[in-house]
């Protein structure tokens, strides 16, 4: 029963994701000064393997994907992008793209040594941007 359960949670969120990127509309940011940010690695700091990433948020709360609550959103880290993603579109998952719809605020990463570009960038229920978007500044970390 609990695996019946947990598809149709899963195929429920699927469904909301789908309605709400049907609509074509990104979330509002309730409040414009709301801020994402690195509290660690910082900007230029060298770090070795794993490398522990930690998010922060002010002006808006933390919820997991699928939840439709205002003034709420969720952490995607952006590695190594050259440009940032549509912020129409939901944010792609994949290598350069990780997703933390479960409402986590980090996470400990394996990245190859060398220089690395960090984003945060903060998705709605949907996984789409917020309108205006939610972005941190950008970090460069040097893995050694």
């Amino acid at each position: 029963m609990d695996v019946v359960i947990r598809i149709a949670i899963l195929f429920t969120a699927f469904f909301i994701c789908a309605v709400a990127n049907a609509s074509g509309e990104n979330e509002p940011s309730i409040n414009p000064g709301t801020k994402v940010y690195f509290l660690s690695p910082t900007d230029g700091e060298t770090v070795t393997n794993p490398v522990v990433v930690r998010f922060g948020l002010s002006g808006m709360g933390v919820a997991p994907a699928g939840v439709a609550k205002d003034n709420t959103g969720h952490h995607h880290l952006l590695i190594d992008l050259k440009t940032l993603p549509d912020m129409t579109k939901p944010i792609p998952s994949d290598k350069n793209h990780l997703h933390f719809g479960g409402g986590q605020t980090e996470v400990v990463l394996e990245l190859a040594p060398g220089e690395h570009r960090l984003h945060l960038l903060l998705g709605d229920y949907a996984h789409t941007p917020h309108n205006p978007p939610v972005v941190s500044e950008q970090i460069k970390i040097l893995v050694k």
